[in-house]
């Protein structure tokens, strides 16, 4: 901490041309004290692998070059983008899904990925997305071959503003020679994933005003249906909690989300360190810099790889996602809550873990009779149906042996915040487990409080591993 203080307090009297390696000089700090951070986000081989790259000193002259004109991260990049297909429309939509694109020596799927954004997708939810792909060979004639392809089979989505194809010149690259032989890789594939790196951020550089929210995909991906009503809801349910990044696939740098107002700083972020490793490793420490530390991923996956040939010379890649579901339909909506307990919490598997979307769950100690969980929702809210799941599959006695389910209403204040002073009892839970439909139909009032009260004392410890609201059309304002 004091070298950090020594640096600012240094940075006052630097001349206005020092900023830039400064800025370098002390990223790079940041990175190299991320590393050594004890979060547990990062795998251990990564860790070691990480390690050993924060020990390559930066080429800061290059990164000077490629950033000479910037004072500020929130700025964007100076680039003249050719437009291959279509051109933004003035209005922001909801989501931009970026795809980056180059040519393959086995397979190309931009074509089935592109269709299945489309095909998943309903009318109105095409209404608030828009397609950006980033045609990024070097290869001009392939480039134009191929937007000819798309033009053909997607013309009308080009028409209404959905699709729009680029490409980055080459001129606007950084050298992609005498590129550092992190990890011991071949030149080739330095080159390529350095490349890569930059072909990202290039294209989210250009979508920074397009939406709220941007999306990144591989270009060899297929969609669960209404993937965006399923996303949206999570974003709903995210309201009021801070995150960088979501994620919605478990693999690659496919179903990463963003508030598009980030994506300036991770542009500027993966070309600064556009040939220190892989881009997937770079989003964990941008995420980390910003302040999130923990993964924030959700499940099921919105998401598939599909491709069985990897754009890096065509080597075989046949990755899947298990947690993959083609119907997302069910998803509960959760909407934003307090949460609260008196069961006396284990480590770190606190209470909000229970009601997130991501894989977590409370763990409690030992409860007592008259314990409880309690939801208060933000606003008073039309619920249609609740389930709520305790124990896992290796910890099946960790359930709630005897319990009920309450919902309530009348908020007051108190001493340890805002609780229901009226509730209703739904059910009794079976086997740890309850749920129950047409709650809207069977209470008069809009909820306010969702409880779970223990019942009868346990001698076994008690996970709460999921409570899933789904809420109806309607709800009060």
């Amino acid at each position: 901490m004091r070298l950090v203080l020594k640096y600012l307090d240094k940075m006052r009297c630097f001349r206005k041309k020092s900023t830039i390696p400064f800025l370098v000089a002390l990223i790079t700090f940041l990175l190299f004290m991320n590393l050594y951070m004890e979060d547990g986000y990062v795998l251990e081989e990564d860790k070691r692998q990480l390690r050993e790259t924060s020990m390559h000193p930066l080429n800061s002259e290059r990164y000077v070059h490629n950033f000479k004109d910037i004072t500020n991260f929130s700025g964007t990049i100076n680039v003249t983008y050719r437009y291959l297909a279509g051109t933004p429309l003035p209005r922001k939509k909801y989501l931009t899904i970026g795809l980056s694109s180059v040519k393959r020596k086995r397979g190309n799927y931009l074509m089935e990925t592109i269709k299945s954004i489309f095909d998943q997708s309903s009318y109105e939810e095409l209404k608030e997305i828009v397609v950006v792909v980033h045609l990024a060979d070097f290869d001009l004639a392939w480039c134009e071959s191929l937007v000819q392809e798309i033009s053909r089979k997607f013309g009308h989505h080009i028409i209404a503003g959905r699709l729009l194809v680029i490409h980055a010149p080459e001129e606007f690259y950084p050298s992609l020679d005498g590129l550092k032989r992190n990890y011991n890789d071949p030149e080739d594939r330095v080159r390529f994933r350095s490349k890569q790196n930059v072909d990202y951020a290039f294209l989210l550089n250009f979508c920074t005003n397009l939406s709220d929210f941007y999306m990144m995909l591989e270009d060899d991906v297929r969609c669960s249906r209404n993937f965006l009503t399923a996303l949206k809801k999570v974003v709903a349910s995210k309201e009021g909690s801070y995150w960088v990044m979501l994620e919605f696939s478990k693999l690659g740098y496919i179903g990463k989300l963003y508030h598009s107002r980030d994506l300036p700083r991770l542009a500027h972020f993966l070309l600064m360190f556009y040939q220190e490793m892989p881009c997937d490793w770079l989003l964990i420490h941008f995420r980390g810099l910003l302040a999130q530390k923990d993964t924030i991923r959700f499940k099921p996956s919105l998401f598939q790889h599909m491709g069985y040939y990897s754009s890096y010379k065509g080597a075989e890649n046949k990755l899947k996602d298990d947690d993959f579901e083609e119907d997302s339909l069910d998803i509960p909506d959760n909407p934003p809550a307090s949460l609260y307990t008196n069961i006396n919490v284990f480590e770190s598997y606190d209470a909000a873990k229970a009601y997130s979307s991501v894989d977590e769950y409370f763990w409690g100690k030992a409860p007592t009779t008259g314990d409880f969980y309690v939801i208060v929702l933000n606003k008073a809210t039309k619920i249609n149906k609740i389930k709520i799941v305790t124990g896992t599959d290796d910890r099946q006695n960790d359930i709630l042996h005897h319990g009920a389910l309450e919902v309530g209403e009348k908020l007051v204040g108190t001493k340890k915040g805002r609780q229901c002073s009226s509730y209703i009892t739904l059910g009794e839970f079976k086997n740890g487990n309850i749920e129950v439909h047409d709650v809207d139909h069977k209470i008069a009032f809009d909820i306010e409080c969702v409880r779970i009260v223990v019942t009868a004392n346990q001698k076994e410890w008690l996970i709460i591993r999921s409570i899933s609201l789904w809420t109806t059309q309607g709800a009060s304002q």
